[in-house]
């Protein structure tokens, strides 16, 4: 009969003891209100949302669009709810684009050019129930931001800095509306 080394033997029974106690010892809430858990956060009743084009208030044209599209589509992306006509869909998703800033962050030592400008969007937004009426989601002055650089050397577009910001609202909007009820 063949002996097994000690040593394997040790690593073996010490190894089969640290997965059993990771086992054993309870990581996880059942329920998502109690803690961390492997369960979804919200409610599984919500298969469909709607999200109608936002309305925009400022004087950046085309950023409601762009903004909307985002939205459905990290919706997609990211959760098992599918996007679909308000006369069918279990809830809606309205808002409004309050505020489009530019924000001058750095500037050139030498010349007093801008070097690093960034774009932040401040929005309002409902998310209501269509069966019951119910608000799910409401949020005043949510807002985004991010940067880019219009430099010489490196002649980023605006376009740069609005996409980014637009996709950074967009993935944060969808988080809210994924946990906040």
């Amino acid at each position: 009969m063949k002996r097994e080394h000690p040593i394997k033997a040790a690593f073996a029974i010490a190894l089969s003891a640290a997965v059993s106690m990771f086992i054993a010892v309870p990581g996880c809430a059942s329920d998502p209100r109690e803690g961390y858990a492997f369960s979804s956060g919200h409610d599984d009743q919500v298969k469909t949302i709607a999200i109608e084009v936002f309305d925009n208030q400022t004087f950046s044209t085309g950023v409601e669009a762009q903004l909307t599209e985002a939205i459905a589509r990290e919706v997609m992306r990211s959760t098992k709810w599918r996007v679909s006509s308000i006369r069918v869909a279990e809830t809606v998703l309205t808002g409004k684009i309050v505020s489009s800033e530019l924000r001058p962050l750095s500037s050139d030592q030498q010349t007093g050019l801008v070097q690093e400008l960034g774009v932040r969007l401040t929005v309002d937004f409902d998310w209501v129930d269509n069966r019951t009426g119910k608000t799910l989601v409401a949020r005043r002055s949510f807002t985004a931001m991010d940067t880019f650089v219009p430099a010489i050397r490196t002649g980023e577009r605006l376009e740069t800095g609005q996409y980014s910001t637009i996709d950074g609202l967009a993935k944060d909007i969808v988080a809210e509306l994924r946990s906040s009820w």
